[in-house]
């Protein structure tokens, strides 16, 4: 094998070649990257969303299971919480107020969380709400909350009856 002549005929390569080339080479090297990227796995969760997501599990417990509204007033809500429920008022009193409400017509409602999940200061929690410990269905829960500085910023909320009969086999949790 001769190599000497095809050194020679790249030394003989004008511009126009070479612009040519540029794209096709640039279209190469970014599929290298591409597929480079892929490969690299997803980050894992970081200190502050772990931290996000203990508190916000943390906060549910003291609002639906130990009833201690005092300590979640606190710990739990910013000052300028928001709320997208409708029928609830913004702010963390009017959230403690609905709370307090809902335990004196309620006080053996229970909770049991089945799953939760963070995406940055997004915190998912799925539940299972029971208004006293032998109601068979209740209800199936989605909360969903932004948080600020380890406290509860913002709120959506999803909540869908649990019904005798399914159409699947599968449950709600």
């Amino acid at each position: 094998m001769n190599i000497r002549p095809a050194m020679k005929r790249s030394k003989q390569l004008d511009w126009k070649s070479i612009s040519v080339a540029r794209p096709v080479l640039a279209i190469i090297g970014m599929s290298m990257i591409a597929g480079c990227q892929a490969s690299i796995p997803e980050p894992s969760k970081t200190e502050i969303e772990m931290a996000n997501l203990d508190k916000a599990i943390h906060c549910m417990e003291l609002l639906e299971l130990h009833h201690d509204l005092e300590t979640a007033g606190r710990e739990c809500f910013a000052d300028e919480y928001i709320q997208h429920h409708p029928r609830f008022p913004n702010g963390k009193e009017a959230v403690l107020e609905a709370f307090a409400r809902r335990l004196e017509n309620n006080p053996d409602k229970t909770i049991s969380i089945k799953r939760a999940a963070v995406n940055g200061d997004l915190v998912w929690i799925h539940l299972h709400s029971q208004r006293f410990p032998d109601d068979k269905q209740g209800n199936a829960v989605v909360n969903i909350f932004r948080m600020e500085n380890g406290r509860f910023a913002e709120h959506w909320g999803v909540v869908q009856p649990v019904p005798e009969e399914s159409a699947n086999d599968n449950t709600m949790f």
